[in-house]
């Protein structure tokens, strides 16, 4: 795993460093370094690299396009952060300079930028490998402001809490099992000086959790229920409510997934582990407003008397559920969560979770779909979202949808009526455990793991809206 280090120079220990080339000012690089660009097809877009070998004993020189000087922005810099680590593959230790491209841009902003950039892009997930690590070791970023030590603190908080929900993402679902899960987010949140506490199977039934117990009747691990708890220093802003679902492996239940379709589904319980790695950041953040998650945590399996389809099962707030796609499951645990969320009576209540195909079918995977009963909220997330970097793209919640959910026998049951807009009906169900409290819900889909490298992400789990949680809950 690297680690990112500050520095006021570029150490004589690296071994490779950047230097930010602005497209327009590659004049700026003398005639011979102007005639390799173009031999080579550097033209210092954002993200383009070019290696130049030095002297021998010399740190290797690595050209990072940045684009126009004065459009420089966060998003540049993170990707072209990204792109300098990638260049450097094999390289033990280097250096960034990235931040001195910020021009107009809050340098506090620029190196939390290239942070995330080089930190995210370098991140690699080793705990089952075996041979030898080969990964890059340390990232200096150079940067010499006023403030600048305070700013890479943060910066650093919040590429170690995307590195979490990554490795929570990335380790399989039978060694992350509920309980290890819940063990893990009481460990990372205590550490951050969270209040957290792991509610046992015995106290989800006295709590009348009827959605997670349905889901978790096939299981030989007994679920938990984790609330962590982040109160600002003074009056609150506001008060929020969290919900992750963590679902840490779906079969599907009875209604069993292809063998196919299973080969990602550890990744079911990324919105848990968002939340999770959202909220150890809020007191570096320094959040003004007090945060409560709830993640309901479970897996989906198959036993003898696992839930079948046509069971019906009574949630927290009394509705019951005709549950007729036992793999349409993490709405019914969230619906608990939602249910005591509302229960407080909160300033807004946001939901995240890998929850429908459908939202990939209609977004692809580097969009996570938001809708909400509540357009302010939805405002602040895609607000979050353009500063993050982070793509969410507004989906509707048609009424006229909502009797595709009514029930023969019971007050709903848990699919529309057929295979279409699946996503929308799932936001619909979800809907109705929120008690009129202002919410929005993000749908992941399969943004929550990758098969390739773009960016900041590599491949496995994504971390994916760990910062732009934090962003939307310290910026309230």
């Amino acid at each position: 795993m690297s680690t990112l280090t500050l520095a006021a120079s570029v150490p004589k220990s690296a071994t490779a460093h950047d230097e930010p080339v602005a497209s327009d000012q590659l004049e700026s690089l003398g005639a011979d370094l102007q005639r390799a660009c173009d031999i080579q097809g550097f033209e210092g877009k954002v993200g383009q690299t070019m290696l130049v070998p030095g002297a021998a004993g010399e740190p290797l020189r690595v050209l990072v396009g940045v684009g126009p000087a004065a459009d420089v922005d966060e998003a540049a810099l993170r990707s072209a952060g990204a792109a300098f680590v990638r260049a450097v593959k094999g390289q033990q230790a280097v250096a960034t300079t990235l931040v001195e491209a910020a021009g107009e841009l809050d340098p506090a902003l620029a190196l939390r930028a290239v942070a995330e950039g080089v930190g995210l892009a370098s991140h690699r997930y080793r705990a089952f490998k075996t041979g030898p690590n080969e990964d890059l070791r340390k990232i200096s970023i150079v940067a010499r402001f006023k403030g600048a030590r305070a700013a890479f603190t943060a910066a650093s908080a919040v590429v170690e809490a995307v590195r979490l929900a990554r490795d929570l993402g990335n380790e399989p679902g039978g060694s992350l099992t509920p309980n290890v899960f819940a063990a893990k987010a009481k460990e990372a949140g205590t550490t951050a000086g969270l209040k957290v506490t792991v509610w046992d199977e015995k106290r989800i039934a006295k709590e009348r959790m009827g959605g997670v117990q349905f889901v978790n009747q096939g299981s030989t691990h007994p679920a938990r229920f984790v609330t962590m708890q982040y109160t600002p220093k003074g009056k609150p802003t506001a008060n929020l409510m969290l919900v992750g679902k963590g679902i840490t492996f779906d079969s599907g239940g009875l209604s069993i997934k292809t063998g196919a379709g299973m080969m990602t589904m550890k990744i079911d319980m990324a919105g848990g582990a968002a939340v999770v790695a959202a909220m150890t950041l809020l007191p570096v953040l320094g959040a003004k407003a007090a945060v409560t998650a709830y993640i309901p945590m479970t897996d989906n399996m198959i036993n003898g008397d696992a839930s079948r389809p046509g069971d019906v099962f009574t949630a927290r707030n009394g509705k019951t559920v005709e549950v007729l796609n036992t793999d349409a499951e993490g709405r019914l645990i969230l619906a608990d969560a939602l249910s005591m969320a509302a229960e407080k009576k909160p300033d807004a209540i946001i939901d995240i979770a890998t929850l429908t195909g459908s939202v990939t079918a209609a977004l692809g995977t580097a969009y996570a779909g938001v809708m909400g009963s509540d357009q302010d909220v939805v405002d602040r997330l895609m607000a979050s979202s353009a500063a993050t970097g982070e793509q969410l793209w507004q989906l509707p919640l048609p009424p006229e949808y909502r009797k595709q959910l009514d029930s023969v026998v019971a007050d709903m049951k848990n699919i529309g009526a057929g295979p279409l807009g699946g996503a929308l009906t799932a936001g619909l169900f979800l809907k109705e455990f929120t008690d009129d409290v202002p919410w929005a819900h993000i749908d992941l889909g399969m943004s929550a793991m990758s098969d390739g490298e773009d960016g900041i992400v590599t491949k496995g789990a994504t971390g994916a809206c760990v910062r732009l949680l934090a962003h939307v809950a310290s910026n309230w």
